[in-house]
């Protein structure tokens, strides 16, 4: 991944470069467990100073993104334990080569050679199979208020796909719905998933975070735009329009025009259609997007090119939900 500072734009260095690294480690360019370049690559990567970057690394570290090993280096946090990454012992090559009986008996051994009694170890058993019971019981997106765009497009692309409910909370709102019922996984972007796990915490559920699509079709028009091209970014999430924005701009700097609308916003949306000769969307805007240019069409001196990104998740983290609930393909 190469990260790319524009050193005239108004946005400043260190800001592109957070922005940067997160987008990265949200479409999985850099997957929890992956160690992220050190400050000397990073700066003579980027032209930055090398005190630049550690603060970049500790305002990451901060926010619940990557973790310091000390000696090691820094890396992409895995916010789900590895016990819950394992196979299903219900999968077919597991269940050929690891009957579950065999399985559930190593289990009872290992527990019982470090201690436990059998009394404990049916205990331990009961209140994990319990606790999992619990958070698949529902889903709870959940993004702060001013950001709850970013909720309702992964509950768009999970509800389709997960046989549980799927319910959009606003982080200001969360506690008091799991005062009323506790049972349910939280599931938010990777930008808020430190301040909800000590809500789950609190209440004795499990917080996830989803990985983006890395958006390879999308970005890969964009960067064969003629220079001087005027693109349109349009999203229900002010969040994905400023992350937009940061990824085009390293990528292309001031050779694209770029502008910005939250889909409801009927003036600013409007504004942008005229000028733009390319417009890229997500699912949810799709649709008003198309009426507001039949609506308008007198208006316009073309029609700008759509590109909808329809996935907002990536697959990979979409599956890997399903068996944290226990959805079974």
């Amino acid at each position: 991944m190469k990260f790319h500072i524009q050193q005239e734009s108004d946005i400043p260095s260190s800001t592109q470069l957070y922005n940067q690294i997160c987008f990265a480690i949200a479409a999985r360019q850099y997957p929890p467990g992956h160690r992220l370049p050190s400050t000397r690559q990073l700066a003579m990567q980027t032209g930055l100073h090398r005190n630049t970057i550690s603060k970049v690394y500790r305002q990451l570290e901060l926010d619940g993104v990557v973790e310091a090993i000390a000696g090691s280096g820094i890396y992409v946090r895995d916010n789900i334990n590895k016990k819950d990454f394992k196979k299903s012992f219900y999968s077919k090559n597991n269940y050929l080569n690891n009957p579950p009986e065999e399985e559930a008996k190593k289990a009872i051994d290992n527990l019982i050679n470090i201690g436990c009694t059998l009394q404990e170890t049916r205990k331990i058993f009961t209140n994990e199979i319990d606790w999992r019971i619990k958070c698949g019981a529902r889903i709870l997106v959940s993004t702060p208020r001013e950001d709850i765009g970013a909720s309702m497009l992964i509950a768009e692309d999970l509800s389709p796909k997960i046989n549980v409910p799927v319910e959009v909370i606003p982080m200001e709102e969360l506690e008091k719905v799991l005062c009323t019922s506790n049972h349910g996984t939280i599931v938010t972007s990777r930008y808020f998933l430190q301040p909800l796990e000590k809500v789950a915490k609190k209440f004795s559920v499990r917080a996830i975070a989803v990985d983006l699509s890395d958006f390879q079709k999308e970005l890969k028009i964009l960067k064969e735009l003629k220079a001087g091209s005027c693109v349109g970014i349009v999203s229900i999430s002010p969040g994905l329009l400023r992350a937009a924005e940061v990824i085009i701009h390293s990528m292309r700097g001031s050779e694209l025009i770029l502008m910005t609308a939250i889909s409801d916003n009927n003036n600013r949306l409007l504004a942008l259609l005229k000028a733009s000769s390319h417009i890229v969307c997500d699912g949810p805007s799709l649709s008003v997007v198309e009426n507001t240019l039949i609506k308008n069409r007198s208006q316009l001196m073309r029609f700008p090119q759509i590109i909808c990104a329809k996935n907002y998740l990536s697959n990979e983290t979409i599956n890997q939900l399903k068996k944290e609930i226990g959805v079974i393909n």
